[in-house]
């Protein structure tokens, strides 16, 4: 943990972070507009299970596998989570070097709020474990268990909220950072 923390404070470049930034961000508008929108053509205006941030159950993961069809199900199993696996672990590590990249800004910081930037690694975590557990519910269908809903719901709730909060804690510094810079222009 120590190591993880030491390689954020060394994260000071912001070509670096920006460069990360834009990649996962190329990757998630792709989700956005290409993979995503793919898979719901069959979805008949049903959320996929990885854009539920409060989860779901049973009731509503065979509703949608049923309106997807086979394939729909194809289409998602093929073509979104694929994706869909590479988008975690940029989101993680250019998050988490973006946060960590404005808090080296703030001066005289506490080195303990560096721990903020493992938000958006637990939400990649939570991502990847969702994932498996919607492959293992297409592949079952149309034998999907409980068990396997539950699981997987309360990890797109662990991701969804990790990101929420991490997202809070972003704008907090960016406004921190804000009203400072306002004070010294002020000042000048």
């Amino acid at each position: 943990m120590k190591r993880f923390i030491k390689q954020l404070e060394k994260q000071h470049s912001g070509k670096k972070v920006l460069v990360l930034f834009l990649l996962t961000n190329i990757v998630y508008a792709y989700m956005l507009l290409v993979t995503i929108p793919a898979t719901m053509i069959f979805s008949n205006g049903l959320q996929l299970l990885d854009m539920m941030p409060a989860g779901y159950d049973l009731e509503v993961v065979n509703t949608l596998f049923l309106t997807l069809g086979h394939t729909g199900r194809q289409t998602y199993l093929t073509k979104q989570l694929p994706v869909d696996m590479i988008y975690p672990l940029l989101f993680g590590i250019s998050y988490a070097a973006v946060l960590a990249y404005f808090l080296t800004k703030l001066s005289k910081l506490n080195p303990n709020y560096l721990y903020l930037c493992l938000l958006p690694i637990i939400a990649g975590i939570a991502d990847y474990i969702e994932n498996i557990g919607i492959i293992s519910m297409l592949n079952a269908y149309p034998t999907v268990t409980e068990t396997c809903v539950h699981i997987t719901s309360m990890f797109s709730i662990i991701k969804s909220s990790a990101t929420t909060i991490y997202f809070l804690v972003l704008i907090v510094v960016l406004i921190i950072l804000g009203f400072r810079k306002l004070k010294s222009s002020s000042k000048n």
